[in-house]
């Protein structure tokens, strides 16, 4: 399925719930057109002439405004801030006044059609497809696409039905005073022309809404699991609720002697230590704009996901680096208060991940996969067989040779790691 046609499958699942409140919002305004056709009328009764013609209009006056208020008065109990279900209720109410309308509009199209018009012939053209035109664009506001369709399509067959009557019967003089087909036929193209515009500027319109209000949602969700700033890069760089392929700068830290420290000391100074160690590091992620993917016992895994892969670059060396400084002032206060020290091993690659929120029903989470995650665990352990505080990738060194960071020098794979496969290795000097 082409991005396209993908985009616009999402929007029409995601549309109803957006969709429908809007719906549901301009039911008053529906109703205040209502009264206003029911105005139109009026005034058409007036234009014509005839004691019979004009009883027809009151009748449809009458009938037309007393369904109105019913159609208000049941759309006012079902509203949702009423607390009554709205359920079917509002899919036939609204389709109870798109039908009203429609035969109200095809009625004063062709009793002007039948019955024409004394000496204002201009104006009572006018009037008669007012009714039309004017329902057309408010079905189109409420965006209703079925409903406009329906209504269009319905008047256009009316109208239509009646030009082809008159044609077929010429001889009968079933039109009315003042009233040519010269005029009728090209009003029915007008209104016919409006009605496709008005449906494709709908069909467009409620895409956008759906979409955009998709997207935002979207983002505000990624907003539980990220910063805002890298929610609304997400965003920028492709569909937020779908998992992206980015590049990303990849940080893995450990704790050294972690395991024979959870031996020697009580759990309570073995917890207040890890825990001063991931508050130091998440603060050094997060002012650099990374994140904090996952705490697995005492590692910690990051990304650096926002920018140009040379800035993820520098953010995450400069990170590592804001760590270990950091770390010497933490030992400093550990050593003050009988705590053990810490001794930290961070691992720094670079390379294209899928990134996103996995959820499998029971439970969400932002993260990444990809086999730059399976190398970078290989790093980490043989930086750490060869006691490195920061070894980074050939990669993630490739992105740095052009910004202007020095110190960097190659270490060879350790003994027994030689028979595997794997990255060159580099340790940032001091």
């Amino acid at each position: 399925m082409r991005n396209g046609d993908r985009d616009r499958t999402r929007a029409d699942g995601l549309r109803s719930p957006t969709i429908t409140h809007l719906q549901q919002a301009s039911s008053g305004r529906t109703f205040a057109l209502h009264l206003l056709i029911v105005l139109v009328l009026l005034a058409t009764a007036q234009t014509y002439d005839g004691s019979i013609h004009g009883l027809g209009h009151w009748i449809v006056l009458s009938a037309y405004a007393v369904a109105s208020i019913v159609l208000m008065l049941v759309g006012l109990r079902t509203a949702p801030d009423t607390g009554i279900p709205a359920g079917p209720a509002q899919g036939w109410l609204g389709w109870g006044s798109t039908l009203l309308n429609a035969s109200v509009a095809i009625y004063v199209l062709i009793e002007h059609m039948f019955l024409g018009a004394a000496d204002t012939e201009e104006a009572a053209a006018a009037a008669s497809r007012l009714p039309a035109f004017l329902i057309l664009l408010q079905t189109a506001l409420t965006m209703r696409v079925w409903h406009t369709f329906a209504f269009a399509g319905l008047v256009t067959a009316g109208w239509g039905g009646a030009i082809v009557f008159v044609y077929l019967s010429p001889e009968s003089h079933h039109l009315g005073p003042h009233v040519t087909l010269d005029e009728e036929v090209p009003g029915l193209l007008t209104f016919l022309v409006a009605s496709l515009v008005v449906l494709d500027g709908m069909r467009r319109l409620t895409w956008a809404v759906a979409t955009t209000f998709r997207l935002e949602r979207e983002r505000l969700m990624l907003t539980r699991f990220v910063p805002a700033a890298v929610a609304e890069d997400l965003a920028q760089g492709g569909d937020p609720g779908e998992v992206q392929e980015r590049h990303a700068c990849l940080f893995a830290l450990d704790i050294r002697g972690f395991s024979a420290l959870t031996r020697t000391r009580p759990p309570q100074q073995v917890f207040e230590v890890l825990m001063e160690m991931r508050a130091l590091t998440h603060r050094a992620v997060t002012e650099r704009g990374g994140i904090i993917d996952k705490y697995i016992g005492d590692g910690v895994l990051a990304q650096f996901l926002v920018g140009p892969p040379q800035a993820q670059a520098r953010a995450a060396l400069t990170c590592a680096e804001a760590v270990q400084l950091r770390l010497t002032a933490l030992n400093r206060r550990l050593a003050n208060k009988a705590l053990p020290t810490l001794r930290v091993t961070i691992a720094l690659h670079a390379g294209d991940v899928l990134v996103g929120v996995f959820d499998d029903g029971h439970r969400a989470e932002f993260t990444v996969l990809g086999p730059a995650m399976n190398t970078l665990a290989r790093i980490e352990a043989r930086a750490k067989a060869a006691d490195l505080p920061i070894a980074i990738s050939e990669d993630f060194r490739d992105l740095l040779a052009g910004s202007g960071a020095s110190g960097l020098n190659w270490i060879p794979a350790a003994v027994e790691d030689s028979g595997a496969s794997g990255p060159r290795l580099y340790a940032v000097a001091s």
